[in-house]
């Protein structure tokens, strides 16, 4: 049986921590350029050198996106920060730009080069093509079954790796190639500033509805609308591929993991590069339990799916879907009253440490008072309640709730917390 890497994402690094503490075995990272998440956080050189450092004390590997599509003036940027990535030493480059790939094989000549999912992999050919350029990994399109990737693993030699998403959002463009940020407002998703605005709300027009036909053009029988922009119609067309315009559930493949496995998949990722570290712990916890479950014993594995299952929806959500690995998304995938998350819990702060009186001390992220009772995350899977006896400031300063994020607070729990602990209570 292949090795299973959970590949988890980092977009600060408190979160790579979070990452690396509950599960992770590599996390991947944007450096402040040259990355597709432009309003995540993202790492200062010295940030990256912390992380990888924190990272490979405890074994787990840290890759770095540089997978925007370049334009001309990208090039020397790209070329200077590789230079100082030769310094800093991460484990691989995740690239999906030709130009891009080329600098990276020169100036960083033994670094591992994984291909993102943005260069549109969809088959062995394509593998085969970077294998001969010698990428060693590859991450598949989110458009492939489970059946494609299959073959493309009985087609591509055994020491070339499998990457493909396992949970989080789905881009409603081919691979993630969106040009309607672009469009609406000039920010450009293939350069990391996408304003995400396949999660706007859009009034449909039917030509042949009452009324309506007046204001679409002759060619269009439908139109959308997005509501901010009155009088703009942007024609729908369908073919056998569906359209993509609307919201799309996310991807949740948790009660899928051996038909993954075996598929030949090296490494399962999770999307989220701009999410908190309450979303990394828990859907990170999970996916470990899970795989460590499944390659212990399916039948381990099958009896523990209702604790995966309701982990899994403690995180924020859209509702979920198995994208395209069964078959070709169809109308049940596409959420079409919200763009809202589903949200169930809560997140409070993580434990940094605990004082001399074994109080926990968080950056508090949401409001919490005294009374009331909260849940401690830990790493090994176990979730303990604990109820807030009091809430201190930094000057020993007591206070009944805590409604100002970013401050720095001292708790004092019925039940012990530790370092790196997740604090979170359950939504009213």
């Amino acid at each position: 049986m292949r090795k299973t890497e959970l590949l988890v994402p980092a977009g600060s690094l408190d979160v790579l921590k979070t990452a690396v503490i509950f599960g992770a075995d590599a996390v991947y990272l944007g450096g402040e350029a040259f990355g597709l998440r432009a309003k995540a956080k993202n790492f200062t050189n010295e940030e990256i050198k912390e992380g990888i450092k924190f990272a490979h004390e405890h074994g787990v590997r840290v890759f770095i996106t540089a997978n925007i599509l370049a334009h001309n003036d990208d090039l020397p940027g790209v070329e200077k920060y590789f230079e100082e990535l030769k310094e800093i030493g991460p484990d691989a480059l995740i690239i999906s730009d030709p130009g891009v790939f080329a600098i990276a094989r020169r100036v960083l000549p033994d670094m591992e080069i994984h291909i993102s999912t943005q260069a549109n992999n969809t088959n062995w050919g394509t593998f085969l093509f970077w294998h001969q350029m010698g990428a060693q990994r590859v991450v598949t399109a989110r458009e492939l079954s489970l059946k494609e990737i299959r073959e493309i693993r009985d087609h591509i030699p055994e020491d070339m790796q499998i990457e493909s998403f396992m949970h989080g959002a789905m881009c409603i463009s081919y691979s993630g190639r969106c040009l309607l940020s672009n469009f609406f407002v000039g920010r450009d998703a293939n350069q990391g500033a996408c304003t995400h605005p396949c999660r706007w709300k859009y009034n449909v027009f039917a030509a042949e509805k009452e009324g309506q036909r007046s204001v679409l053009r002759d060619d269009m029988d439908f139109a959308i609308q997005e509501e901010t922009r009155p009088g703009e119609y942007l024609p729908v067309f369908e073919n056998e591929r569906g359209t993509y315009i609307f919201n799309s559930k996310d991807l949740c493949m948790i009660e899928h993991v051996p038909e993954m496995i075996e598929a030949g998949i090296d490494s399962f990722k999770i999307e989220g590069r701009m999410k908190t570290a309450l979303y990394v712990a828990t859907v990170a916890r999970t996916y470990r339990k899970a795989i460590d479950d499944y390659n212990e014993s399916p039948e381990k594995y099958y009896a523990n799916m209702e604790w995966y299952k309701e982990e899994i929806g403690k995180c924020t959500y859209r509702e979920f879907t198995t994208g395209f690995y069964f078959d070709k998304p169809n109308s049940d995938t596409q959420i079409y009253d919200s763009n809202t998350y589903v949200k169930n819990y809560i997140y409070l702060g993580t434990v940094e440490c605990n004082d001399e009186r074994g109080f926990a001390k968080i950056e508090q992220k949401n409001k919490f008072s005294v009374g009331e009772t909260i849940e401690i995350m830990k790493p090994d899977g176990r979730n303990v309640l604990a109820e807030v006896r009091g809430i201190y400031t930094e000057e020993g300063v007591s206070q009944e709730s805590a409604p100002h994020p970013k401050q720095i607070l001292f708790i004092d729990l019925s039940e012990k917390a530790d370092q790196y602990d997740i604090l979170r209570k359950k939504e009213d």
